[in-house]
C-alpha cells in the first residue's frame, strides 16, 4: 500500500462500521424531528446528543455558550478536526404528511435533524475504528444557528479556550438535490445578512377621521415597496443583494389606526461591501417614508443580528473535495454557485476572529443532497434547477429529507472529510 493510498484505505475500515450503527442513528433522527425546539430552547436535542456521544466515549461537555454540546475524542497525537452540527429547528407548523411528522408549533424544515444524525454518526464510526487514525475529534453541537446567535455564544464562552484548537472545522448542509449527493463552492457558500427590526410610529386614531391620525400601517406598506427598488436600482446588476421582509405586525382592530407598526427584515449580499451599502440604503428609505408621512418622530431601527459570508478555504475544500469524489464518484459531487442563504459558519474562521483571537482555521462547508429518488423523479422539470426549483425548499413547511438516502450520504461525508486530515501518515 503506497502513503496515497493509505488514507482511503484507512477511511473505508472506518466506513465498515456503517452498516450496523444507520438503524440507531435512524431511531435518533425520527426523534429529533419530532421533538423539535426552537433556537435557544434544545435542551431536549442536545441532551439526546450529548447521550450518543457520550455512549462513544467522548468527552461531552453541555451548556456550552446556552444548550450547545461539545464532544472531544482525543486518539494519539495528530491533527484536531471538528466537526459541527446545529440544534434548532424552526417556528411553524410541519406539513410534509410524514409519519412522524411534528404536531407542534415548530418544525425541523432546514435539516438540522439530518445535520445531527450524520455528526453523531460520523463520531460512532471514528471511535470504533479507532486504530485506523491518529488525532482529535471535537464534534459540536451548535444551538441557534437560525437566529445566527449560537456560534457566537458558544465561541463567547471560551469555545476555542477551552477546547483542543482545530485545524479544520467541516460542516455540511442539507439541499434539494437528489439524496446521495454532495456538491462544493470554490467562492461565498453563503451570503453575509443584516437583520433589522423596525417599529414605525404614527398617531393613532378613528378609522372613520385618518385625517387626524398618522397612519403607520400606510407608511409602513410604503416603505414595504420602495424598499424593493434598493435592488433593482441601487445595486449593480452583477451583484447579488437580496431585500425580504419576512414580518409586518400592526393593529388589532378594523376601526382603530394603530399607534404604530412592526417591520422584521434582512438584507442578504455575497459582498460585505454590497451589504453594507444596501442596509445604509434600507435605512434611509425607513427614515425618507416616515418624514414623508409626518410621522411624529423617527423610526427606531435596530440590528438584531449579523453574519458574515461563509468562504470556505480553498485548499481545505480541494482537500475534502478530492477525498469525496475517490470515495463516491465525479457524479456524485457537483459544484455550488453562491447562495443568499445565510449561516453563522463563518465565524468559526477568521471571520469570528474578534471573538476567539484565531488565525488559520480552515473551514470546509458543503452541501448534502436530501431528496428521496422518487421526489427527485416526480418532480417537474427536465433539468436540475428546473426540478430543484419545483421542490419544496429548505423553511418550507413541506421541506423533507430523505433518510435512506441522504443520512448514509452524509455520515460517511464527514468521516471522508475528517479522515482526510486525521487519516494521514
Amino acid at each position: 500500500m503506497n502513503a496515497a493510498a493509505a488514507p482511503d484505505a484507512a477511511t473505508g475500515t472506518v466506513l465498515e462500521g456503517l452498516g450496523a450503527a444507520l438503524r440507531p442513528l435512524t431511531a435518533f433522527c425520527l426523534d429529533v424531528h419530532q421533538h423539535p425546539e426552537l433556537s435557544g430552547q434544545e435542551t431536549r436535542t442536545a441532551a439526546r446528543f450529548a447521550e450518543l456521544l457520550d455512549a462513544e466515549g467522548l468527552l461531552t461537555t453541555p451548556q456550552v455558550g446556552g444548550t450547545g454540546v461539545v464532544g472531544v475524542l482525543e486518539n494519539g497525537p495528530g491533527p484536531t478536526v471538528w466537526l459541527r452540527a446545529e440544534l434548532d429547528a424552526l417556528p411553524g407548523r410541519e406539513e410534509t404528511g410524514l409519519p412522524y411528522a411534528a404536531t407542534g408549533e415548530a418544525a425541523h424544515s432546514c435539516g438540522h435533524d439530518l445535520h445531527l444524525g450524520a455528526a453523531a454518526g460520523a463520531a460512532v464510526l471514528l471511535a470504533r475504528a479507532r486504530e485506523s487514525w491518529r488525532g482529535t475529534l471535537v464534534v459540536l453541537g451548535q444551538p441557534a444557528e437560525e437566529t445566527l446567535e449560537g456560534a457566537r455564544a458558544m465561541l463567547t464562552d471560551g469555545l476555542y479556550r477551552r477546547f483542543p484548537r482545530p485545524e479544520a472545522v467541516l460542516a455540511q448542509h442539507s439541499a434539494p438535490l437528489p439524496g446521495g449527493m454532495l456538491a462544493h463552492g470554490y467562492g461565498p457558500m453563503t451570503a453575509g445578512s443584516v437583520t433589522l427590526d423596525v417599529v414605525v410610529h404614527g398617531t393613532g386614531g378613528h378609522a372613520g377621521a385618518p385625517h387626524l391620525a398618522v397612519d403607520p400601517v400606510l407608511t409602513a406598506a410604503s416603505a414595504v415597496t420602495r424598499l424593493q427598488g434598493v435592488v433593482a436600482r441601487e445595486c449593480a446588476p452583477a451583484e447579488q443583494v437580496v431585500v425580504s421582509v419576512g414580518s409586518f405586525h400592526a393593529g388589532e382592530r378594523a376601526n382603530v389606526i394603530p399607534g404604530s407598526a412592526r417591520l422584521g427584515l434582512t438584507v442578504r449580499a455575497v459582498g460585505p461591501e454590497s451589504l453594507e451599502r444596501a442596509v445604509a440604503a434600507v435605512e434611509r428609505v425607513l427614515r425618507a417614508e416616515c418624514a414623508a408621512s409626518g410621522c411624529p418622530r423617527e423610526p427606531e431601527i435596530t440590528r438584531t443580528s449579523s453574519s458574515p459570508l461563509t468562504h470556505p478555504d480553498p485548499a481545505a475544500t480541494a482537500r475534502v473535495r478530492e477525498a469525496h469524489v475517490r470515495h463516491y464518484g465525479h457524479e456524485r459531487v457537483a459544484m455550488w454557485p453562491p447562495t443568499l442563504a445565510t449561516e453563522d459558519f463563518a465565524l468559526y474562521g477568521d471571520a469570528g476572529r474578534a471573538l476567539h483571537g484565531e488565525e488559520g482555521i480552515a473551514l470546509c462547508y458543503w452541501m448534502l443532497g436530501a431528496v428521496g429518488p422518487a421526489a427527485w423523479s416526480a418532480a417537474p422539470g427536465s433539468t436540475a434547477a428546473e426540478k430543484m426549483a419545483a421542490l419544496p425548499a429548505n423553511h418550507s413547511p413541506r421541506f423533507t429529507v430523505d433518510l435512506r438516502t441522504a443520512l448514509p450520504t452524509g455520515i460517511g461525508a464527514l468521516v471522508t472529510g475528517a479522515m482526510s486530515w486525521l487519516g494521514a501518515d
